[in-house]
């Protein structure tokens, strides 16, 4: 069978229908990160007024500081918590959806509501329900026996957060999760019923092995989602306290250079940070997918 191949008449048409899209990444993209490395190997007064090339050295503070040490560990609790609970959740519940027949489209609906919402809303709705003072879930809590003030207590901070920022995400997991079950075969899994396998055991080693793809794009979606998008809600929740104790890397470059008006050091976060997503998913694709059941 001989497939046709798409002709131009004009040979600029191609790179016309092109240039809005590589404009929009050259100059959201490219020319940022390209600023941002280059500032990395500068120290820049608070006023803008004499910039000084200093190669590595806010690179080698940065390494040397207690306080980024600290942001390290905690992005990395964060980020593998948020992962693990937002896929876990939206795939319950997408395994719902598929057990549910006359009310699944409300059902979805339902769930897919939260994704609309903006990650600093989100993080105002979470804090006005778990404030000390005025929210419902501290009072709940304190009628069971737990107090609950993640104002002064950074583990409970850390809970909240992890909270919020998987709330935000269990929409879109759920969405992928759902078409990729509407894609498993029916008959497999009938097939293995009728040899007698229970419907944990089916969905083990049947329907969870074929959403491996899906699995797998998800898992790197949800590591780039907490490494960056969480910004707003870290903000509007905790401002990265308390003591430090919610202060992960996003937001520390924020603090440090809108804030601290250290945009050297600010720079050079912003670098490791995304050297750090590249690497993560460098080794995903290097590693993670060769359990990937096309």
């Amino acid at each position: 069978m001989q497939t046709k191949r798409t002709t131009f008449p004009n040979k600029l048409l191609p790179y016309a229908l092109l240039a809005p899209q590589l404009a929009v990444t050259l100059i959201f993209f490219i020319w940022p990160a390209a600023q941002a490395v280059k500032s990395s190997f500068e120290r820049e007064d608070p006023f803008g007024f004499k910039t000084t090339f200093i190669w590595f050295e806010n690179y080698s503070r940065l390494f040397a500081d207690p306080g980024y040490v600290n942001s390290l560990t905690k992005t990395a609790m964060f980020a593998v918590s948020v992962t693990l609970l937002s896929m876990t959740l939206s795939l319950i519940l997408a395994v719902a959806v598929s057990r549910v027949l006359r009310s699944n489209r409300a059902y979805t609906t339902l769930l897919v509501w939260p994704y609309a919402v903006a990650p600093v809303v989100v993080g105002i709705l979470w804090w006005f329900m778990f404030n000390p003072t005025i929210g419902i879930a501290p009072y709940l809590m304190r009628a069971a026996g737990i107090s609950w003030n993640h104002r002064v207590d950074g583990n409970q901070a850390m809970i909240f957060v992890i909270i919020a920022a998987s709330w935000k995400q269990i929409s879109y997991n759920f969405l992928f999760f759902v078409a990729g079950l509407q894609s498993v075969p029916q008959s497999l899994t009938e097939a293995a019923a009728i040899d007698g396998a229970g419907p944990f055991k089916r969905f083990w080693t049947i329907v969870f092995p074929l959403l491996s793809p899906t699995t797998f794009f998800l898992l790197i979606v949800n590591i780039n989602y907490a490494m960056f998008d969480t910004f707003g809600i870290i903000d509007a929740t905790t401002s990265g306290g308390p003591n430090q104790a919610t202060n992960i890397l996003v937001y520390k470059v924020y603090a440090d250079g809108f804030l601290g008006l250290n945009i050297g050091s600010s720079a050079a976060q912003s670098v490791v940070l995304m050297a750090i997503v590249i690497v993560l998913t460098a080794i995903q694709f290097r590693y993670v997918e060769r359990r990937v059941q096309y």
